[in-house]
């Protein structure tokens, strides 16, 4: 089947926003009984962090595992055959043990950490995840449905493939009744495409799980229920308490009575988006997990506009999620983002050719209210106001644009718009990581790429107004934010403008955010438009310590956002000694990575002082953990050009000595399929990989079981 919905990729969106709506209306409260949400909340009709002094936009592992896990199907060609063991690959890839994604709770505590370490040892999906490994307790917990949400969207209207996938991605942690859960919700999902009788979806989903299990009887029940009291959502939710509540099932978290409470919700919630989740939020137990799932089941049957029915839930969210993988440069995501990913899957799952707004731009708002993080920044007194709204028109390139509205910006003051793309605040890491759900990530602009960007000044702005692009960086050993600008250029009514910035050095430091600044010598109000904002190219920069930062082992300087800005995947990453990176692995092969997917053709180089390790090096188009080309030196006295995917292969090798003590500059190139390497500048291998060549990605250091020192590594086109 070649055809897809007609308004496939907004019902997507809707879906995605409905996701993360759904976890960021329920995380504050995760596992709050109901009688304690209805004592000191009361019914959930809008967001509560602010009650309860937490943020809004959070790391949490219902949105990681959701749009990360999925990415098994494009790593693995988009085959309709992908396989639980090529699920359970792509967790060790992109994991981080105890730092990524995951609640680590321990070996037969946590269901994925469990999963994880039979990965880890060699027990393939999905024996990973069965009965007979875990047991029945561990096995059946929450997480088979949590993260299923994906695997339906990118099945539309294809109910039976939508249950098929999420067993298979389920296996690789779960089993029994925590498998039937998720394939009823993916069917649901997948069939709210083209229906939207909630019966029928019901019935949808009933139909591809087993009529004996105790889903499937739930579910019947929580039916018979309602019909007995419909407008008694409390009276039902008793019921549930009563019959399939925590106290009859074990471990932390089970799946039945969280998936008694979804379906429970859905029938009680009168087809309304914000009724829907206060049901389910305020009836208690996983909320996060159960409003981002229903959220999601109501976005892609409703679409946007039932997102839009009550209250504002898009506007203080502007599309924002986190996705803290060993993949850092995807962490600093929008919805929009996720959406492009998932309607090309699903394309080509159809055998259909991807698509991309206005040319691929990163930033293009070619949807319905889409703002991809845009927001107004006044953080410095020179600031004045602005707002940002997605309207029709205004785009050369497509059917939408963020309209920037300024107001009454006097002479000297600046309005300003813009987006993250990396961790906003050390302080919104160091929260992330006191909960348990730590912010891993790389920026998404670099020194040496060029930014463009088309604005158009609308009919407002007839007595013109300054324009031009800027990025803030964290630019000191105390992570204050500098301001870099491009020269302005001067708007008027109906003028447009191309803005073309290749982004300057920068020292290092990471990049913040991105934007617009207006300005005028004079009291100006105005609109401008932003028809896209994106960035291309190989980035140029000396990746090292932030300038004025020095090491001082007596004291803490592992915060600071220069190395945050590392994907740590090493079990020692210390900064504080005279070298800005010593690294110890004390087990396996550890990476410590930084960088984008989106670096395809690139040179890096860094040099290392070899120390106690048995093999050290660097690696090119790191993906994740278990996915790269890397030049790599043995105490043995081999040098190895290796890929790493789906294991090692050796493209390359030659003897070569290791010295202890020595320093030895590694380099690597990667061109096309070509992959070139040097050490101490002497050309060592030069091969062509035609058999699943890695194409992109990041850049790392590599040590296996030891310690090895660097100054610093450098990237350049």
């Amino acid at each position: 089947m070649s055809n897809l919905p007609h308004d496939y990729t907004e019902r997507v969106y809707a879906g995605v926003l409905g996701k993360i709506i759904g976890v960021y209306l329920g995380r504050p409260f995760e596992g709050w009984t109901y009688e304690r949400i209805s004592q000191e909340l009361g019914e959930i009709w809008y967001y509560v962090h602010e009650k309860l002094n937490v943020p809004l936009i959070v790391t949490d592992d219902d949105i990681s595992g959701t749009f990360t896990f999925l990415r098994a199907l494009p790593d693995y060609g988009n085959s309709r055959d992908l396989t639980p063991a090529q699920i359970g690959q792509t967790w060790l890839n992109y994991l981080i043990e105890r730092r990524t994604v995951l609640w680590w709770g321990g070996l037969g505590n946590s269901t994925e950490h469990t999963a994880y370490m039979r990965l880890k040892h060699g027990i393939p999906a999905p024996e990973s995840g069965s009965i007979a490994r875990n047991g029945k307790v561990v096995a059946e917990q929450i997480g088979a449905q949590i993260f299923i949400d994906g695997w339906a969207m990118v099945a539309p209207g294809d109910p039976e493939l939508a249950a098929d996938l999420a067993r298979r991605a389920a296996s690789v942690s779960h089993d029994g009744e925590a498998i039937y859960g998720a394939q009823v919700l993916a069917a649901m999902e997948a069939q709210a495409f083209v229906e939207s009788d909630i019966n029928q979806l019901l019935d949808t989903g009933l139909a591809v799980i087993p009529k004996q299990s105790i889903i499937y009887r739930m579910i019947n029940e929580i039916r018979e229920w309602h019909a007995t009291t419909p407008h008694d959502w409390r009276a039902s939710r008793a019921r549930i308490a009563a019959h399939y509540g925590y106290d009859k099932y074990g471990g932390n978290c089970h799946m039945v009575p969280n998936h008694a409470l979804i379906i429970h919700a859905l029938l009680h919630g009168d087809d309304d988006f914000q009724k829907s989740l206060m049901i389910v939020n305020t009836c208690g137990w996983d909320t996060d997990c159960n409003s981002g799932n229903l959220g999601c089941l109501l976005g892609i049957k409703n679409g946007l506009a039932g997102l839009e029915s009550g209250a504002d839930f898009r506007g203080p969210v502007a599309d924002r999620l986190y996705l803290p993988t060993a993949d850092g440069g995807r962490a600093i995501t929008d919805a929009v983002t996720e959406t492009s990913h998932i309607v090309n899957i699903g394309r080509a799952l159809r055998g259909l050719p991807p698509v991309a707004a206005k040319q691929g731009a990163r930033f293009h708002f070619d949807l319905p209210g889409a703002v991809q993080g845009f927001q107004c920044d006044n953080r410095t007194d020179a600031a004045g106001a602005a707002t940002v709204e997605n309207v029709a028109g205004f785009s050369r390139h497509g059917s939408r644009s963020l309209a920037i509205r300024y107001h009454h910006i006097a002479p000297g003051r600046v309005a300003r718009v813009g987006t993250p793309t990396f961790i906003p605040t050390a302080s919104i890491a160091e929260y992330f990581e006191r909960r348990g759900y730590e912010m891993v990530a790389s920026p998404t602009l670099y020194s040496g790429q060029t930014v463009r960007a088309e604005l158009q000044a609308g009919p407002e702005t007839a007595e013109g107004v300054r324009a031009n692009l800027f990025i803030d960086i964290f630019a000191d050993p105390d992570d204050h934010l500098q301001t870099l600008r491009s020269d302005a250029i001067d708007l008027r009514a109906g003028d447009h403008h191309l803005f073309t910035w290749r982004i300057p050095d920068t020292g290092g430091a990471p990049i913040a955010q991105v934007g617009i600044e207006l300005h005028s010598d004079r009291r100006a109000s105005g609109v401008v438009y932003l028809d896209y904002l994106t960035w291309e190219g190989a980035p140029s920069i000396t990746l090292t310590r932030t300038a004025g930062d020095r090491p001082n082992p007596r004291f803490d300087t592992t915060k600071r956002m220069w190395r945050r800005a590392w994907v740590n995947g090493i079990d020692q990453y210390d900064v504080r000694w005279p070298e800005p990176f010593r690294l110890a692995q004390n087990e396996g092969r550890g990476l410590l990575i930084h960088g984008c997917r989106e670096w395809t053709d690139y040179a890096v180089e860094a040099t290392v002082t070899l120390h106690l390790a048995r093999q050290a090096g660097i690696a090119a188009r790191v993906q994740g953990m278990r996915r790269y080309y890397a030049l790599l030196l043995g105490n043995d006295g081999k040098a190895r050009l290796i890929k790493a995917l789906d294991g090692d292969t050796v493209l390359a090798q030659t003897d070569y000595p290791w010295n202890y003590g020595a320093d030895k500059t590694f380099s690597l190139r990667v061109t096309g399929n070509r992959i070139q390497a040097s050490l101490d500048g002497a050309p060592l291998f030069d091969v062509t990989d035609d058999d699943r060549p890695l194409t992109g990605g990041g850049v790392a250091y590599v040590v296996e079981e030891g310690r090895v020192m660097s100054n610093a590594m450098t990237v350049m086109p």
